[in-house]
């Protein structure tokens, strides 16, 4: 199943849901699609569809799905990186007036080239390519964020030791 989520900002993205729609009419792809529209005015034909998951079906979804199609927002490509994911990720643009700037594709070009853990699609007739080539794709890329707690807390640590227990 692949599952496409477009978040929850008020602009439409309905270049994206069209594409998506247009590959599984088209029968490129295959799999199931579950869509969530967010508040784009295009209403998928081939794929089933809701405008808004709550939280915890978006989890599932996620968990569920072989692939995550999203847009820049971070907590919509960060989820399916917690869960062992890695998405594909379109961002929003500013010249399709999706967002009003192009923050989406700056940010989500930058974990990629830092993180090396998510595909970004910036030209939307790439994502054939890239849905239809996954898995070789995803073969070597991490597919879990990497954490710092553990490092920052004991850093942390050995700053209040120093503070606090300085010898007299």
């Amino acid at each position: 199943m692949i599952f496409v989520t477009v978040g929850t900002h008020e602009q439409p993205f309905n270049r994206l849901l069209e594409y998506v729609d247009q590959l599984k009419k088209e029968n490129i792809i295959t799999d199931p699609v579950v869509v969530q529209t967010g508040f784009s005015t295009y209403t998928p034909q081939c794929c089933e569809w809701k405008r808004l998951y709550p939280y915890q079906e978006m989890i599932l979804l996620v968990e569920k799905a072989d692939i995550i199609i999203t847009h820049g927002g971070p907590s919509s490509f960060l989820m399916p990186l917690q869960i062992g994911k890695i998405p594909i990720v379109v961002p929003r643009q500013y010249e399709y007036r999706e967002h009003v700037n192009n923050h989406q594709v700056l940010f989500s070009k930058t974990v990629a080239e830092r993180l090396g853990n998510i595909i970004v699609i910036e030209n939307i007739k790439d994502l054939k390519n890239v849905l239809l080539d996954y898995e070789n794709i995803t073969a070597n890329m991490p597919s879990k964020t990497r954490s710092n707690n553990a490092r920052f807390n004991q850093e942390f640590e050995n700053l209040v030791n120093e503070l606090f227990y300085m010898e007299p």
